[in-house]
């Protein structure tokens, strides 16, 4: 009976810690996202009719949605290119602050305030600078380039969401390498500087080996962000300049919400979530076969 008791006591306290998270799991992700499966076998057009069951019919249109299948490439070119930018400039900031140069705690915070900022503001505070300041300091200067309106242009409107998109995610990864420059073992390093290692070769061979667990770590938080990029994609081009930027969040939220094709664009959303979740896990394993080897 003693027993008994303990143990309903000690469900209890568990309860009382794991339930408000579990009923916000519940709430927030997982009974939505089994409500968007359910809805994808629909056709509902929008949010207020109601649902009638079409079958697969949804996933046949998504398939054959050549515009769909544009974004998809379009965001797989712009993750691929960000995410390698974002790690090397992450990273070489990180290893510069870490260096001991003077000032290095200003300049971390520094460096990683662009984080803080949302993507919506942000990309109203970049269209300000590539619609009025960049073109003013061009003209000032006679610099062809800036005098370009980036916005306008198709080839130079995706650059400059990579820009600001390299800008607003590499402090923050730089703070992920900097707690694995930091864990890294010194006596190893003294050992190699002692052999006649110079730094380059600490860096090639020693450093960067040690420090994979942290690239897995920021190329699946990028790899994620880059994939369900919005609100950024929204403030800073809207998709333009000729749905040269729109990228498959917004494609898909545009088809549910502005061409008032709701189930369709579950199902484009259940794709993307699909594809997502397959590089994500590829990237993973890859990364973690790699530093068991290593």
């Amino acid at each position: 009976m003693l027993n008994r008791k303990n143990r309903l006591k000690k469900f209890g306290n568990q309860m009382f810690f794991t339930f408000p998270t579990i009923f916000a799991f519940l709430i927030t992700l997982l009974i939505p996202f089994v409500y968007g499966i359910y809805l994808t076998f629909m056709k509902m057009d929008t949010v207020f009719d109601i649902p009638t069951f079409t079958g697969l019919s949804n996933y046949v249109t998504a398939f054959h949605d050549a515009k769909f299948w544009e974004s998809i490439l379009l965001t797989i070119k712009y993750s691929v290119i960000s995410i390698v930018l974002v790690n090397a400039l992450g990273f070489a900031m990180a290893y510069l602050v870490t260096s001991g140069i003077k000032g290095q705690n200003f300049f971390r915070t520094t460096l990683f305030t662009p984080n803080l900022i949302g993507g919506l503001v942000l990309g109203y505070i970049w269209q300000f600078v590539f619609v009025q300041s960049l073109p003013t300091i061009g003209k000032g200067f006679d610099i062809a380039v800036l005098k370009l309106g980036w916005l306008g242009d198709p080839n130079l409107a995706f650059w400059a969401v990579i820009i600001v998109t390299v800008w607003q995610y590499s402090g923050y990864m730089m703070l992920i390498f900097i707690a694995g420059l930091v864990g890294l073992p010194n006596d190893v390093l003294e050992a190699a500087k002692i052999d006649g290692a110079n730094g380059y070769h600490r860096l090639v061979h020693i450093i960067l080996p040690l420090m994979r667990p942290a690239f897995v770590i920021t190329m699946f938080m990028t790899l994620k962000s880059t994939f369900m990029v919005y609100d950024l994609n929204y403030s800073l081009t809207a998709g333009g300049p000729y749905d040269s930027t729109t990228m498959a969040t917004m494609s898909i939220v545009n088809k549910a919400f502005v061409q008032n094709q709701y189930s369709l664009g579950q199902a484009e959303a259940i794709i993307l979530f699909v594809i997502v979740a397959v590089l994500s896990g590829i990237q993973v394993y890859i990364g973690k076969r790699g530093e068991l080897r290593a």
